[in-house]
């Protein structure tokens, strides 16, 4: 049985604070670019490891670096004069009986084609050059992946700290749905033009919601300065109707604030993200588990990326917190909010975490006994199902 610390949010609901703070990194940020690479390696190598040796073995390849490029936008055209390096470093499993793990096929494939499916406006051949500096593991931490009985759930190979909360506020749901939508499917075969590399700051204060967004402009798909200006009001007017279905509250959305009047100083771009030339980008800078960054709330700055999905607390401990938390308010009348946190010790079963703990803001003030019970119960079966969250972390396994 986990000893379940439980307690109550003493503070205001984060919707009645008089400001809040969100923020969300779209796919084709560098910072995000760099957590995708990490996990479509994690997951390349998973699948491998499956099929060869019908197990998922050790690896945590975390440490991304991009590097930008050197590019020439322009109006109907511009080109890349110096490709993106993307660096990707860790530890896995080389070989197991002799027979050799192809991490650099592995790595090669699964990178550009996800830079090829998630970002329209790059050719991943020509604009990026990939570095693998992925080294065998530790010989102390590829022994505590193995070291398992059968049967058993793994051990941490970690001591590190998850967090979640539940729900979202109307900032965070409003920033989340206005980026999801700018980079939708549909936007991307009506408005081209509109790169991935969008950025969505809110600010919530006096009854309104101030958004800040970046959105790079592809120059091939926009002919002056004239188009440009379109493609931004096209950013904005998508924004605004998006943010409208998330919120009652007013919405301001400006577009691309740091424009001057200028074709030399607009965000006009070869490929839609800046990665091209304007900004570099690191593994676990970006969004937090959750898909955002979140200054008001509880957060880790663990980077969940690429670490492997059996026996690292730092990649599990937050998709069970999160979890955890959204299950305690979606199933237990009377509580509103929640806030999940859970710390693993290294070499302890991950079902087991050092600390567990719940705060939870109930609708009738009290303290919270009532619901232990029920809490605890949400807890220990969501623990219970770590050693199978693998599977969902390597899709198509």
């Amino acid at each position: 049985m986990v000893d379940l610390i439980l307690n109550q949010l003493d503070s205001p609901p984060i919707d009645a604070l008089p400001v809040e703070i969100a923020e969300r990194k779209g796919r084709g940020h560098p910072d995000t670019i760099c957590d995708a690479l990490a996990e479509e390696l994690s997951g390349a190598l998973s699948r491998f490891y499956l099929e060869r040796f019908g197990s998922v073995l050790h690896h945590n390849v975390d440490k991304v670096l991009l590097c930008a490029g050197v590019a020439r936008p322009a109006f109907a055209g511009g080109e890349i004069l110096e490709p993106i390096d993307v660096y990707i470093c860790g530890r896995a499993t080389r070989d197991l009986g002799g027979v050799r793990v192809p991490i650099e096929e592995l790595a090669d494939a699964a990178c550009r084609t996800w830079l090829r499916e998630h970002i329209h406006g790059l050719d991943p051949d020509r604009h990026v050059r990939l570095h693998l500096l992925v080294r065998p593991g530790s010989p102390e931490l590829v022994e505590l992946f193995l070291r398992r009985r059968a049967g058993a759930p793994p051990l941490a190979n970690d001591s590190a700290v998850g967090v979640g909360f539940a729900p979202f506020s109307h900032l965070e749901r409003t920033i989340l749905a206005v980026e999801q939508e700018l980079n939708s499917a549909e936007v991307k075969a009506t408005s081209p033009e509109l790169g991935e590399d969008v950025k969505v700051l809110g600010i919530r204060q006096r009854g309104r919601m101030d958004l800040t967004i970046a959105c790079a402009v592809i120059g091939r798909h926009v002919e002056t300065l004239s188009d440009y200006v379109d493609a931004k009001e096209r950013a904005k007017r998508i924004a605004r109707n998006a943010a409208r279905d998330a919120t009652d509250l007013d919405i301001v959305a400006a577009v691309n604030t740091a424009d001057g009047l200028t074709a030399g100083s607009i965000y006009l771009t070869v490929t839609g993200t800046s990665a091209e030339s304007g900004d570099d980008g690191q593994a676990g800078r970006g969004n937090r588990p959750n898909g955002l960054i979140t200054p008001c709330r509880p957060m880790s700055l663990e980077s969940a990326a690429g670490k492997n999905p059996v026996n690292h607390p730092g990649k599990l401990y937050h998709m069970a917190a999160g979890r955890i938390a959204a299950a305690v308010v979606q199933r237990i009348e009377g509580i509103s909010a929640a806030e999940c946190y859970l710390a693993s010790q290294i070499g302890r079963p991950i079902t087991d975490p050092q600390l567990a703990a719940v705060r939870v803001r109930l609708a009738e003030r009290g303290p919270p006994d009532r619901v232990a019970g029920p809490v605890q119960e949400i807890v220990e079966a969501e623990l219970d199902l770590l050693p199978t969250y693998w599977r969902e972390a390597v899709p198509q396994a």
